[in-house]
């Protein structure tokens, strides 16, 4: 799973990057971690299962800190987007290339519309904009990928014995787009399944709502701060009332992570508040976190950063959290770890989709699975459910 994090230029893009992948290095080997020179690492927070079961975990990735499991994710900063991108115009090629690896956009909006659409300072920009353009570029860039070739892919379909379905995935393959994601945008979109019969305006609402599925967006509104930007939030809510619009300060959070970092704050990102060290701050620091606890966490409940990941991984991509152990008894590993491990688990996964999550030759070596809970035998056609612990079986 690679989340984007997309948007125009001087929005708080690489900000929002940076907050999201600074985590608490005293608790976890997780600083401004970069895999590649865009790629990062964010976690997604949820209520762990020790404070339920009176014990303490021991995580081998993410941590777990006063009853909050932070779980892994990676981050792609993808290059900065403006009008005409699907042409090559800025950094469009780059844009369009890092956007292949993505399996959903967080869109961060200048909220205060100080930047038009390039990126440069202006006065009172309509900040719907932003949202039109975005979407417009990539369905662009999906069209010009399947309507370069068409009538070669018309061909094919009438003389192969490959079905259409599977003629058009083929097409998208380089966008983690799957067969079952094309049947979708077809049947939502009412069209029969032999494309050769679609007018160009059937096309592009196909290649339109394949967009919606397979690179889902949500938008970040940062800047929630500014003057204008409560405004402006209204407007995008009543705009696009078919989209997570989540209010944020990418700069606040970096400001609190950084603080926490220093041991200058205790702070658990996504929390409404934090608790200072008096002794440790200056004047400057206690006037700057004073101002981010009254505009913006009084105000909008967090920051924002941690709700964006956790909705764009939970309610996006509709993932849950599953915790595999192998010792239903003490939800344990073999080595005594307690809920080692918190995997993402796509929604209608079974306890065999788990087994070979965890390893292929447990998966095919599979018998059943327990549930640790209730150490109940499940069949290979369990579905899993959210914040299960599992144990799996082999032979």
């Amino acid at each position: 799973m690679l989340i984007g994090i997309v948007g125009k230029p001087n929005v708080g893009k690489s900000t929002f990057f940076k907050a999201a992948t600074l985590a608490e290095v005293a608790i976890a080997p997780y600083p401004f971690t970069t895999i590649k020179a865009n790629e990062g690492v964010g976690f997604v927070k949820v209520k762990c299962p020790d404070i339920e079961l009176k014990i303490r975990c021991k995580p081998n990735h993410g941590f777990c800190l006063e009853g909050w499991r932070f779980i892994p994710i990676k981050l792609l900063d993808v290059a900065g987007l403006v009008p005409g991108a699907h042409l090559g115009k800025g950094l469009g090629n780059k844009f369009l290339d890092d956007l292949r690896q993505a399996d959903a956009l967080i869109h961060i909006v200048d909220a205060s519309g100080l930047t038009n659409e390039e990126g440069k300072p202006t006065e009172n920009y309509d900040v719907t904009k932003d949202i039109k353009f975005l979407e417009d570029e990539i369905d662009r860039w999906f069209y010009g990928i399947v309507g370069e070739n068409w009538k070669t892919l018309v061909r094919k379909a009438q003389i192969s014995e490959e079905k259409p379905v599977d003629i058009l995935a083929n097409q998208f393959s380089g966008l983690k787009i799957t067969a079952n994601m094309v049947k979708e945008a077809i049947k939502n979109c009412n069209l029969g399944e032999n494309f050769s019969t679609w007018a160009d305006e059937q096309l592009f609402m196909f290649v339109r709502e394949l967009r919606k599925l397979s690179k889902p967006i949500m938008i970040a509104a940062n800047k929630c701060d500014m003057p204008k930007a409560k405004e402006n939030i209204e407007k995008l809510k009543k705009e696009f009332p078919e989209l997570q619009i989540i209010p944020c300060s990418a700069e606040s959070e970096l400001a609190l992570r950084e603080a926490a970092r220093d041991n200058k704050i205790s702070y658990i990102a996504g929390e409404k508040s934090f608790d200072s060290k008096e002794d440790r701050l200056n004047e400057q620091q206690k006037k700057a976190l004073n101002f981010i606890q009254a505009r913006i966490l009084d105000a909008y409940g967090s920051t924002g950063i941690q709700q964006c990941l956790n909705e764009a991984v939970f309610s996006l991509l509709r993932y849950l959290v599953v915790y595999p152990v192998e010792n239903e008894n003490h939800f344990t590993d073999s080595k005594g770890n307690v809920l080692p491990d918190a995997m993402l688990m796509s929604r209608g996964s079974t306890a065999l989709d788990l087994a070979f999550a965890i390893h292929t030759d447990i998966g095919n070596r599979f018998i059943a699975a327990i549930d640790a809970r209730s150490h109940k035998r499940l069949a290979k056609e369990y579905l899993l459910k959210n914040d299960d612990i599992i144990r799996i079986m082999t032979k």
